[in-house]
C-alpha cells in the first residue's frame, strides 16, 4: 500500500488542520500514514529566523490569525490562537513518540492540538499533558518516564535532523514514498493523490 509521511510541529496551527483531516483522507485514498513529530525551531534557526514567520512578519500574522478562522469554520471547529504562539511543544513531541509506537500517537496528537488550539492552553503545562494522556487512558507516569529517557530525546533530535536533511522548511509537510514534498494543509490532497498514483494527473 503507498504511504506518506505526515510531518508536523506541535506549534504549528496548520499543522492541527491537517491532523484533524489527515486519516480520514488517507483511508478513503487507500494510503497509509507515518506520523512524524519534530521540532520547528531549528529549521527556523538554519533559515536564520529565531521564531515564528507569523511573528516577525506583523501583517503574515493578522492574516493567518483570520485564515485559521476561516479554515475551522468551514470544518465546524473553533479556532483560538494560544499565548504565547508559538508554544513550546518539545515535550508534548517526545510523548507523542511513545504514543505512536504503542499505536495511540494519532490520538493523542489530536487531543495535544484541541488542548492547544481550540482550549487556548499551554501546551509546555505538564498537569495540561497529564489531563491529556490520563484521557487517553495511559498511566502518565510511565509515559513520561519513557518520554525523557535518553534514548527518546536522542529519537527526537535524530527525527528533526532528518527534516532539515530532506529539505523541510516549515509545517505541515508531507513527504511521499518516492521523496516528493508538498508543504503545507492545502497540498494534503495533492500529496494523497502524488502518494497513490506517483503524479497529479486526474486529480
Amino acid at each position: 500500500m503507498p504511504s506518506i509521511d505526515f510531518w508536523y510541529e506541535f506549534a504549528s496551527n496548520y499543522s492541527y488542520l491537517s491532523a484533524v483531516r489527515i486519516e480520514d483522507l488517507a483511508n478513503r485514498t487507500g494510503v497509509t500514514v507515518r506520523w512524524r513529530p519534530f521540532l520547528l525551531g531549528p529549521v527556523f534557526a538554519a533559515q536564520g529566523l529565531s521564531t515564528s514567520p507569523f511573528n516577525i512578519y506583523p501583517v503574515k500574522g493578522r492574516h493567518m490569525i483570520r485564515d485559521m478562522e476561516r479554515q475551522c469554520a468551514a470544518m465546524g471547529r473553533p479556532f483560538r490562537l494560544p499565548d504565547p504562539f508559538p508554544q513550546n511543544g518539545l515535550t508534548a513531541a517526545r510523548i507523542a513518540l511513545v504514543a505512536i509506537d504503542e499505536g495511540w500517537g494519532p490520538a493523542f496528537t489530536n487531543a495535544v492540538y484541541t488542548v492547544e488550539f481550540v482550549d487556548g492552553r499551554a501546551i509546555s503545562d505538564k498537569t495540561v499533558l497529564v489531563d491529556i494522556v490520563t484521557g487517553l487512558g495511559r498511566d502518565p507516569d510511565a509515559v513520561f518516564a519513557a518520554a525523557e529517557t535518553p534514548d527518546n530525546k536522542a529519537r527526537l533530535k535524530v527525527q528533526t535532523e532528518e527534516a532539515l536533511r530532506i529539505g523541510l522548511f516549515g509545517a505541515p509537510t508531507f513527504v511521499t514514498g518516492d521523496g516528493e514534498l508538498f508543504w503545507g494543509n492545502d497540498r494534503l490532497e495533492q500529496a494523497l493523490h502524488w502518494a497513490r498514483h506517483g503524479s497529479l494527473s486526474g486529480l
